[in-house]
């Protein structure tokens, strides 16, 4: 499978560590021109204090004093308005840049190494921009905001007790997706449409580049309002596939090969498939191995996923066989239109079929 390209999220700006006072133009202006401080007030009409406050800077420039000092000194209002809004951001992102510099710790628990190589982020070595990159990459203001926006899904894993694996490694993989699925061009979500779909879609499974199936899987799922994204599996996550909606109208489903053979690809496809189709809206659903806490949509997800694959007339006529060879295998799978490695991986899975035995009918993917 292609690693996937990104844009850079990241902004080569500059922006300088200090702040210039529009006043301190304002007084190399009267300099030049050997006006005083009275002088100006007295055309102006602007108290000569209040004058010497914008010098110091103690008062802002307005728009109202802007034109003033457009008719006087011949400088248009937008430049001294844009002295002062220069000013005021230089302010605000020195005192941002101090407010960042204490959240390192912070910026540490997130897989930045593996952002980077994926273009998601920028490589820094000054803590305030490796923060920036990241408020960036998520899409938030603060770190403050990080807790309001991603703190569902830290609580999941509390409750699930997935205390090897890392929350903030799965919300950076869980954007990662998000990114790239905002850039897929959905027409509106149609249940019924996406049903019809699966049919074409499961004939896919015999197409074995990657080349081939990925373009024409996310061509078929992107007509019916579902967006299909790769992202490799991000250190400490554990994650096979998620399934979550990005509008009312857009579904998306994230997989990230995790096990790179094609038994569990298109398994964990069909089984997102059937949290779009049978689970509400509001949830990010997470394939993990392992127990989960929503039992009963994962055993509907799973019996979905089984019987779309593998007719349960056919499975129940394969499962009577005394012994699974090659070519009763290779022969089922040509009856009912389905990849070799599927049926041996249900096999394996529910224990008819050693998962040492027959291995090399599936076909194994590699991110380049």
């Amino acid at each position: 499978l292609p690693i996937l390209r990104t844009m850079k999220m990241s902004e080569n700006q500059f922006y300088p560590d200090y702040a210039i006072l529009p006043g301190e133009i304002l007084e190399f202006e009267l300099d030049s021109l050997e006006m005083s401080q009275k002088d100006l007030s007295d055309k102006t009409g602007i108290s000569k204090k209040h004058i010497n406050h914008i010098i110091a800077g103690k008062a802002p420039i307005t728009p109202e004093t802007a034109i003033l000092l457009e008719r006087v000194l011949g400088k248009p209002a937008h430049y001294w308005l844009n002295l002062e809004a220069l000013y005021q951001e230089a302010v605000a992102r020195i005192a941002d840049k101090e407010k960042l510099e204490r959240y390192a710790e912070w910026a540490k628990q997130f897989p930045n190494s593996m952002l980077q190589k994926l273009g998601f982020i920028e490589k820094h070595n000054e803590i305030t921009k490796k923060v920036d990159s990241l408020l960036r990459f998520f899409a938030i203001g603060s770190p403050d905001d990080y807790q309001t926006v991603w703190g569902n899904l830290q609580v999941q894993y509390r409750q699930d007790n997935r205390t090897k694996n890392c929350p903030y490694s799965s919300a950076a993989w869980l954007r990662a997706g998000e990114i790239e699925a905002n850039k897929i061009h959905c027409q509106p979500y149609s249940e019924k449409e996406f049903k019809q779909a699966l049919s074409e879609i499961r004939t896919l499974t015999r197409t074995t580049d990657p080349k081939i199936f990925i373009p024409k899987l996310k061509e078929i799922c992107s007509s019916v309002g579902v967006a299909i994204v790769f992202v490799p599996c991000f250190p400490n996550t554990g994650i096979s596939g998620a399934t979550r909606w990005l509008s009312s109208d857009k579904a998306v489903i994230q997989l990230s090969l995790r096990y790179k053979t094609n038994d569990h690809l298109w398994f964990t496809f069909f089984h997102e498939a059937a949290h779009i189709l049978l689970h509400g809206k509001k949830r990010i659903y997470l394939e993990f191995d392992g127990p989960n806490n929503n039992v009963e949509e994962e055993n509907e997800a799973n019996e979905f996923a089984q019987k779309q694959l593998i007719p349960r007339s056919v499975w129940g006529r394969l499962i009577t066989q005394d012994q699974f060879t090659e070519n009763i295998i290779k022969s089922i799978a040509e009856e009912i239109g389905i990849a070799e490695g599927i049926i041996v991986g249900q096999l394996q899975h529910h224990k008819h079929l050693a998962f040492s035995t027959l291995n090399h009918l599936k076909v194994r993917y590699t991110w380049q």
